[in-house]
């Protein structure tokens, strides 16, 4: 004779019997008295969201926040939920609950943004590190070990692997060598270059200087580059320094008026 097997789902103590007070929201219309019983349902099922809370408490996240996200993940699963289509709130509020508290770990606690397949990659690896530990007791498994026990090609789970790191960052004051002594990170960073800033107006000059009479780009070249006075430039061309100053004036305002020019 076969042995019979019952099946059973373990009940919490943090289950409470809230169907009247579902039952009386439901014919409530909206206004304060319906909220201050649906106010009473949260209440009672409070403690349920906060076991919920507790299955997340080891990903780097404060057990408190995590609570608060569980609850407003309840107040949500209250809100929503129908008495008359037959469904228990347990098992209407626990996915609401947890889809809640994976959608706060999801938008809001990565410190880089990445796409949703890698979230899902990291989230795989994450689950098939922690069958392995607990099951298998490999601590530390293998890209090729992972990859066997989840069913993942070793790419994504080297991609998943690297998203670990995205929910933390290191601070710009951590050490390149060790943290007390030493250069640190952000004495890495380079800086602005100012020079970047001239790029775009070089190279719109560019074509302009190369269109000028020879004598006036000697002028400019003596002026600007070689850093030599009018005077100077006055000396070795034969010219009066009044003429060296015109010019400068007038090659610059022609090259400025072409330049403005062709931006409009």
């Amino acid at each position: 004779m076969t042995p019979r097997v019952m099946a059973y789902r373990v009940r919490h103590e943090d289950v409470p019997d809230t169907s009247e007070a579902f039952e009386r929201a439901a014919l409530l219309p909206d206004g304060p008295e319906k909220h201050r019983t649906r106010g009473e349902i949260v209440c009672a099922w409070l403690p349920m969201a906060d076991r919920l809370a507790g299955r997340f408490r080891h990903r780097g996240e404060a057990l408190e926040d995590l609570r608060q996200v569980a609850a407003i993940g309840l107040v949500k699963a209250v809100e929503r939920y129908d008495p008359h289509r037959g469904t228990a709130f347990e098992s209407f509020a626990v996915p609401t609950i947890t889809g809640e508290l994976k959608r706060h770990f999801r938008d809001r606690l990565w410190s880089v943004h990445v796409p949703r397949r890698v979230q899902e990659l990291r989230s795989r690896v994450r689950d098939a590190r922690d069958e392995l530990a607990q099951r298998h007791g490999v601590l530390a498994p293998t890209v090729e070990e992972l990859a066997l026990h989840s069913g993942m090609t070793e790419d994504d789970v080297v991609t998943g692997v690297e998203a670990m790191d995205c929910f933390s960052v290191l601070s710009l004051d951590a050490g390149l060598a060790s943290p007390e002594e030493g250069p640190t990170l952000g004495d890495a960073i380079g800086g602005w270059d100012e020079a970047l800033d001239t790029v775009i107006d070089r190279e719109s000059v560019k074509p302009r200087l190369r269109r000028l009479p020879d004598r006036e780009k000697k002028i400019l070249y003596l002026r600007f580059f070689r850093g030599m006075t009018q005077s100077s430039i006055a000396e070795d061309l034969g010219i009066s320094q009044m003429h060296v100053s015109r010019l400068i004036n007038d090659s610059c305002a022609r090259i400025r008026r072409d330049v403005m020019r062709d931006a409009a």
